[in-house]
């Protein structure tokens, strides 16, 4: 009998996100540092006849039953193309916030597919296998093998993974959901029309305070478009950098989380601790970015 597999989901982080423009087809070119957290979601499977779902924790009455849960939904689309693949069922421990800009689900299906991949001795470089993950959604394939890239494109072309230095951050969510169209609508760019502003800066292998410096060259274009949608992101920016020792505070995505970077897990810790004490209800998490 084999036993039961179990994978991190780990929370995607966009430390920059540039829109280039909107393509005819109606979809945004992009471009976007990727970096994973040391924080997310739990997934397990075990081996049975028919593909099933258990979702638990703290945020899983907001996950999506299984008509729309994208564990599902990646599942459904690798045994589409693959003959005879052996399926089972999954348990995912929903930890992180619902339509967040961190990339839950995304995660979440991705590591279905993992598991999947891992059971059935397919490796992630499988077509069946990138197909799946393309056709669930535009976050799926930099989740597949979580490690920090740049997206470009719709997010399907992903550079090799880049080595980055750990960063110390804190991830705020003020428990607000934000879906993404809304904010893409928000950004009101037609099909042909680009956005601007200065190239995206090269990212390669640096020390931590030239990578701030870099990410400080950059933006997230979907922030003032995020803030049109949800106002309260603006509050959550400004509580985070008037934290002490906070270098750099971002949205993430299409929000409404907002990171902020520290130079070390002290400092980060630390603005936990003054930002849970400001908002209670909020979402604030101290974790490691890379």
């Amino acid at each position: 009998m084999t036993s039961s597999l179990t994978t991190r989901a780990p929370a995607k982080i966009n430390l920059t996100l540039h829109v280039l423009g909107r393509r005819a087809d109606g979809y945004h070119d992009l471009e976007s540092l990727v970096a994973f957290a040391g924080l997310g979601d739990t997934l397990s499977f075990e081996p049975g006849h028919e593909l099933a779902l258990q979702v638990s924790g703290p945020t899983a009455m907001l996950a999506g039953n299984d008509a729309d849960n994208l564990v599902l939904k990646a599942a459904r689309l690798l045994a589409e193309r693959i003959p005879h693949l052996r399926v089972g069922a999954f348990h995912l421990t929903k930890r992180l916030p619902v339509a967040a800009g961190i990339g839950g689900g995304s995660s979440d299906a991705a590591a279905a597919l993992r598991l999947l991949a891992r059971f059935n001795d397919l490796p992630l470089s499988h077509e069946a296998v990138r197909e799946a993950a393309r056709l669930t959604g535009a976050d799926v394939p930099v989740c597949l093998d979580p490690r920090a890239r740049v997206m470009r494109g719709i997010g399907t072309e992903l550079s090799a993974p880049i080595s980055l230095p750990r960063l110390h951050a804190v991830l705020v969510n003020p428990r607000v959901p934000v879906e993404t169209p809304a904010v893409f609508k928000a950004l009101g760019l037609q099909p042909g029309q680009s956005l601007g502003g200065e190239a995206h800066p090269s990212i390669g292998k640096t020390s931590t305070a030239s990578l701030v410096e870099r990410l400080k060259q950059a933006r997230n274009d979907l922030e003032e478009a995020a803030l049109r949608v949800q106002p309260v992101i603006a509050d959550v920016l400004n509580l985070v950098a008037e934290t002490k020792d906070c270098v750099l505070a971002r949205m993430s995505g299409s929000g409404a989380t907002v990171f902020g970077l520290y130079a070390d897990r002290d400092a980060s810790v630390g603005a936990e601790a003054v930002l849970k004490k400001a908002r209670p209800d909020w979402w604030v998490q101290a974790t490691s970015l890379r």
